[in-house]
């Protein structure tokens, strides 16, 4: 039996054994009356009451209070309280009445007759505090319930709105991502025909990485590592020999989950404000794993017509990278942005873990 189907009839489990307890108790269990034979009608009156009982647990539950106490409809709950028990008490004194149990009962106890006489209102003090007592746990029940029931939809819906800005997200990414990409292969084409086709080869692993082979967003550091030095590498064939560029991975390297295309804007930003085809220029990309954790150091050459801010770059993707670490990785993080005036280079470093 699975794990799900006996979370489904745990709570009838439940049910099942408080209502045999109770009815082990009324039925059952009499210590004070050890060797007396009690009346048949004392019996029917005890299972009459667990049955009342029982109605009013559920009536109480179901009924009244979701849709009274919870809608504040706090008169007429109250009002259908009063209605209950004093439907009950009625029940029970025509039950006590008609049969005479009082009497009954003062028999049994002392059949040769003597001391004080039967009193018949005997029974309605311990009927009301168990009646008082039954409600209230009704009540807690459904309380504790309808807190739990609304405590998981407000979870639900929190990752359900986290998962739809995910999604909104990652689909403005790839799109960025792919539409720079093919106008630079685009550009290759008019240079190097045969350049150009090892970048759409590239690319296309590029794309069944981002699109078949991760449906859920997540994937392996090393397939991440993969993707960023593939697009290192198409990147490559635009470069001029006026750019110097590093790229370090970690070694060994100790597979863990991240989510797909998370380090790419880095090194995009790194390449869309780091290059001149006029100056010199310096890319610095190293990326590694100390105990566990991802570091990424991105540096790059700044040039004064060029932004390099991820909060000032009209990139889609830069923009939304520091979101995606909010929501996936909350409080798991630490992104610093520097600018180097000294010697006019941009730091990004990442610190992430993956743990």
């Amino acid at each position: 039996m699975s794990a799900k189907v006996i979370r489904r009839y745990v709570p009838l489990l439940i049910h099942i054994l408080g209502w045999g307890l109770m009815l082990f108790t009324f039925m059952v269990y009499q210590p004070l009356s050890s060797g007396v034979t009690l009346p048949d009608e004392f019996w029917g009156k005890q299972g009459l009451l667990c049955l009342l009982l029982i109605g009013a647990f559920y009536l109480n539950s179901e009924v009244l209070t979701p849709r009274l106490l919870f809608r504040d409809r706090t008169y007429l709950y109250m009002g259908g309280l009063v209605a209950v028990v004093a439907g009950i008490m009625l029940t029970v004194w025509a039950y006590e009445s008609y049969f005479q149990l009082h009497i009954l009962m003062h028999q049994a106890f002392r059949p040769n007759g003597g001391g004080r006489p039967p009193q018949p209102g005997r029974w309605i003090q311990p009927t009301l505090l168990m009646t008082f007592f039954i409600l209230g746990i009704s009540t807690s029940i459904t309380a504790v319930r309808t807190w739990q029931r609304d405590a998981q939809l407000r979870q639900d819906l929190e990752q359900a709105k986290v998962s739809s800005e995910l999604l909104f997200l990652k689909a403005q990414i790839n799109p960025h991502f792919f539409f720079n990409t093919l106008n630079n292969i685009y550009a290759l084409t008019l240079i190097d025909v045969a350049k150009a086709r090892e970048a759409l080869h590239r690319l296309s692993r590029m794309m069944r990485y981002v699109l078949y082979e991760n449906p859920n967003g997540t994937g392996q550091l090393s397939q991440e590592i993969a993707f960023v030095q593939d697009y290192i590498e198409l990147m490559q064939l635009r470069l001029t020999d006026k750019v110097s560029l590093t790229f370090t991975k970690p070694e060994p390297l100790r597979d863990l989950p991240i989510a797909t295309m998370l380090l790419l804007p880095f090194v995009e930003n790194a390449f869309k404000h780091g290059v001149s085809a006029l100056h010199p220029s310096r890319i610095e990309i190293d990326i590694r794993q100390p105990n566990g954790h991802l570091h990424m150091r991105v540096r790059n050459t700044v040039f004064p017509d060029k932004s390099p801010s991820l909060e000032t770059s009209s990139g889609i993707g830069l923009t939304n990278t520091r979101r995606r670490l909010d929501l996936l990785y909350p409080d798991q993080y630490v992104l610093d942005t520097t600018l180097d005036e000294t010697t006019r280079e941009y730091v990004v470093d990442l610190r992430l873990n993956l743990a």
